[in-house]
């Protein structure tokens, strides 16, 4: 017996679905802004010239690039109050969770952008009397940036299909409000086909964005 389709059913709904892509949205915005910053923080401590510095950012790198997502969030949101006196709530433990691990893959898109270039424009920099962090924010880091903008947009991309762990949390982010909502109609393949639709809006207009920002630093 062919399945008939019923988007009817589950449109009634529409106020929950908004309430999950704002949830979903809110925490992929907070992480990805965390996560950029503390992923310039770690890809300079990687490429310091001092062991101090690279070896406790590689540690860091390679310990949330080698762990499963899920275990971050039940880490910061089920263990951590074990061991601790520290509370999170869903919302404050899908953002630490996301931000840490994604800071890690920043770090290397970062490294890597940077150590793309040739040292001949360090040591170009150099003759004409620059700073090393003269050469980096001048010469080096606008070209570098250039070469960035694809794997960064990957990285956002996974962030944000990650944020559907933060219904493990039971927090009302868009796989969250999902289910929900298909417990009370019964309309799996409706409502998770609308939340696919969804997403796909969401990286489609994220793609559109990082190739006009990669056509305007071509042009710069």
């Amino acid at each position: 017996m062919s399945y008939r389709w019923n988007f009817g059913a589950v449109l009634p709904y529409w106020p929950m679905f908004l309430q999950g892509l704002y949830g979903t949205v809110r925490i992929a915005v907070v992480a990805v802004v965390i996560g950029l910053l503390a992923g310039v923080v770690l890809a300079a401590m990687r490429l310091a010239p001092t062991r101090l510095l690279r070896a406790p950012a590689t540690a860091y790198i390679e310990f949330f690039r080698n762990t499963p997502g899920i275990v971050h969030f039940f880490w910061f949101y089920y263990a951590l109050p074990v061991l601790t006196s520290i509370s999170l709530g869903p919302f404050e433990a899908a953002v630490i969770a996301l931000s840490t691990q994604s800071a890690a893959f920043y770090a290397e898109v970062f490294r890597g952008g940077i150590n793309s270039i040739p040292r001949g424009q360090w040591e170009g920099a150099a003759a004409l009397g620059m700073s090393r962090l003269q050469a980096a924010r001048r010469i080096v880091v606008p070209q570098a940036l250039r070469r960035m903008i694809p794997p960064l947009t990957e990285r956002t991309f996974e962030l944000l299909k990650t944020t559907s762990l933060a219904s493990t949390l039971a927090y009302s982010e868009l796989l969250y409000e999902a289910m929900q909502v298909t417990s009370t109609t019964f309309r799996p393949l409706e409502v998770y086909t609308l939340v696919a639709g969804l997403y796909f809006l969401m990286l489609l207009l994220l793609s559109n964005l990082a190739r006009l920002a990669e056509r305007r630093l071509a042009i710069a």
